[in-house]
């Protein structure tokens, strides 16, 4: 079970009425129109008892009695309710469709500006298809609860309440029959309330595992075609499908059931009204319209007393939507309790006896680290993979926090800096190159507050090495550059990711295996662009091609969490220890 489903569990405790109120104040901002929804609504329900409330003197003055009943006035009494009734409908419609949206686009916004803001390592728990299933699917759902299934509740409630007035001024006796129904309507509902709450979440659980499953496979469809996955991707989508089959065919079951039981109550309650209509008639203690008008309301009764079951299955899947909703909405935020703000900053980095231990591992990723990094000074991190170099790197954005020990930059402890003005320090080029599918411009100019010209991406493109590139395709710098650079090649993308590093202008460089996707000519080539930029910056660099630090001004060797060797180059070649075995067998591979 994941972090977000643990979270959703206490829901499970609060009352379906406490997660409408909650779902209904998102209407707030849009009361007035959400107030002539529901007055249209109740126009529109209040017409349903006019119509058999027209039967009763229809049949007994213009029928029976034959008296100098206006011949007029019921044709033109049908055509006005109906009139009335339309607009009413389409203003509803139309004004709660209005609310719907813009509660869809509010609701949609926060979870994806919580989403933005979780914690690193909440990334690392949550699979990406649940989270995109929320915001993408989930949410939709819950716009459902509040306008389809919120004007049949109203409408129909209505309606009902004004038939069975109806029904009570024209004969209290029967109508206390035909409420007998009500107990059991009740009854009905509640049991099936549960199980299609229940089942509704597990729904909703296997369709985020069915958007990542598909995720999965879009993304890694290389690797499925490379080596024959076409079979084992085809069962786990499957599999997935299966099961959200069978949810939905047992959500149709609890769903339907109610319907007819509800049906087969009021049939009875029909059936014994009428054979207690017929004895009064008999005793003459009713008319014809009386008993006429009597009989239509109890049958106009019957379509929103199925209404009302109906909508409990689209209710209860909007209100397990919300559970998963708010339980996203109720994830905490990245910790940002710092008050200092600082302009640029030097870039003098000090780690005092950090250590840092990931929540699922036994053993710590970085021990007891002292380290101080002057301003402007170039330092290398080697060693092999899980040596605790990234983990570091991760540590100075606080992506995320050591368990023990202080980092500071400029002397200042990095939980007392504002994270915005923290983060602005640093630029980063990791191996896993980000872009967006945007234009060139937009993904070298990332994250820029201010407005960046065109000449001075050029610039960085061109100390980058990748301005030639650019200049050749159609549209320059507004060219595509595709959903997650895939118009660019691999080197391309990093060459892509070096400029906006340059564009940023941060006083520290963060350089995670860097030049890994280049070919030997084009990563000497941005060896040299970097020098270039690395001047006068702080800069981390972690590369396992150890001729690309040998200029380094300090070398860091890291085996099992611990800095086990610095010096430069030519320090740790004669030293004869860890780093010249590393360098040796990659020459000797060379």
């Amino acid at each position: 079970m994941s972090a977000a489903q643990k979270a959703a569990v206490p829901r499970d405790r609060q009352s379906s009425l406490a997660i409408y109120r909650r779902l209904l104040g998102f209407t707030r901002p849009y009361r007035i129109g959400f107030a002539a929804a529901l007055v249209a609504m109740i126009v529109a329900a209040a017409t349903e008892p006019l119509f058999p409330a027209l039967m009763k003197p229809l049949l007994d003055e213009g029928f029976v009695h034959k008296s100098q009943f206006p011949l007029w006035f019921v044709p033109v009494a049908l055509i006005a309710i109906f009139v009335v009734r339309g607009i009413a409908t389409f203003s509803s419609s139309y004004a709660l469709a209005w609310v719907a949206n813009n509660v869809l686009v509010d609701v949609r916004t926060q979870m994806f500006d919580r989403v933005m803001r979780l914690p690193a390592e909440q990334f690392e728990r949550e699979a990406s298809g649940l989270l995109i299933s929320r915001i993408v699917f989930e949410v939709t759902n819950v716009t459902a609860a509040v306008t389809r299934a919120l004007t049949t509740v109203v409408r129909d409630s209505i309606v009902v309440l004004g038939l069975v007035g109806w029904l009570v001024y024209l004969n209290w006796k029967l109508t206390l029959v035909a409420l007998l129904l009500i107990p059991v309507m009740t009854i009905v509902v509640s049991v099936y309330s549960r199980r299609m709450r229940r089942l509704s979440r597990q729904s909703l659980l296997y369709t985020g595992e069915l958007t990542r499953v598909v995720e999965e496979a879009v993304h890694g469809y290389k690797v499925i075609k490379i080596f024959g996955g076409y079979r084992a991707q085809a069962e786990r989508f499957s599999r997935t499908v299966d099961k959200l089959r069978g949810f939905a065919m047992r959500m149709t079951i609890a769903g339907s059931a109610t319907v007819p039981i509800t049906q087969l109550s009021a049939a009875i309650a029909v059936a014994i009204v009428v054979t207690i209509a017929l004895v009064q008639s008999m005793n003459d203690q009713t008319t014809v319209g009386g008993f006429v008008s009597f009989v239509t309301a109890m049958l106009m009764l019957l379509a929103p007393l199925k209404h009302l079951a109906d909508v409990n299955a689209e209710l209860q899947r909007g209100l397990a939507a919300a559970e998963s909703v708010f339980a996203l909405l109720d994830l905490q935020e990245e910790a940002d309790v710092g008050t200092v703000s600082i302009g640029r900053a030097r870039g003098r980095l000090v780690f005092e006896n950090v250590s840092y231990r990931y929540p699922t591992s036994a053993h710590e990723a970085l021990r007891e680290i002292d380290l101080d990094i002057r301003a402007g000074e170039v330092v290398a991190l080697v060693g092999a993979s899980g040596a605790g170099k990234s983990t570091l790197l991760n540590l100075l954005p606080r992506f995320i926090d050591p368990t023990r020990g202080r980092i500071l930059l400029d002397g200042v402890a990095l939980p007392e800096l504002r994270l915005a003005d923290l983060r602005r320090q640093y630029a980063l080029v990791s191996q896993e190159v980000v872009l967006f599918n945007d234009t060139v411009r937009a993904n070298v100019a990332l994250g820029r507050e201010d407005a960046v010209d065109d000449a001075t991406i050029w610039a960085a493109l061109e100390a980058a090495r990748l301005d030639a590139v650019v200049r050749a395709l159609p549209d320059g710098l507004d060219a595509s550059v595709g959903e997650r650079g895939t118009r660019l090649s691999g080197g391309q993308r990093q060459r892509l990711a070096l400029a906006r590093a340059i564009v940023k202008d941060a006083p520290i460089l963060l350089l995670d295996e860097a030049t890994s996707a280049l070919d030997s000519a084009t990563e000497r080539e941005v060896q040299i662009a970097l020098e270039h930029t690395m001047r006068g910056r702080t800069t981390l660099v972690i590369a396992h091609r150890l001729s690309t630090i040998e200029r380094a001004d300090r070398i860091l060797v890291f085996d099992h969490g611990r800095i086990v060797e610095q010096g430069t180059h030519a320090e740790l070649l004669e030293a004869d220890s860890l780093y010249a075995r590393l360098y040796r067998i990659q020459y000797a591979n060379a």
